[in-house]
């Protein structure tokens, strides 16, 4: 999973996610003593806690308004065309 770790520079080339194939993360000068396990964990958190970028998720909100007024038409017609009927 982790690649390997150079002083400052973590890569970590199995992210588990499916929209990037690759991660390299640079250390924070205070904290390159720190151990490797602890470096690796907190790398491996913090791409296991990522989403989706920003615009696939505007595109899915996009998608999700769209077919909730299309639903929302679909009942508006379907309710006039009852009311129409019954009077």
């Amino acid at each position: 999973m982790i690649r390997g770790i150079n002083r400052h520079i973590i890569e970590v080339t199995k992210t588990d996610n499916i929209y990037y194939e690759r991660a390299i993360l640079i250390v924070r000068p205070e904290f390159t003593g720190e151990e490797k396990r602890l470096l690796e964990k907190e790398a491996c958190k913090m791409l296991k806690e990522m989403n989706a970028p920003a615009v696939i998720k505007n595109k899915r909100q996009l998608l999700k308004r769209i077919m909730f007024l299309a639903l929302s038409a679909l009942a508006g017609v379907v309710t006039t065309l009852c009311f129409i009927n019954v009077f």
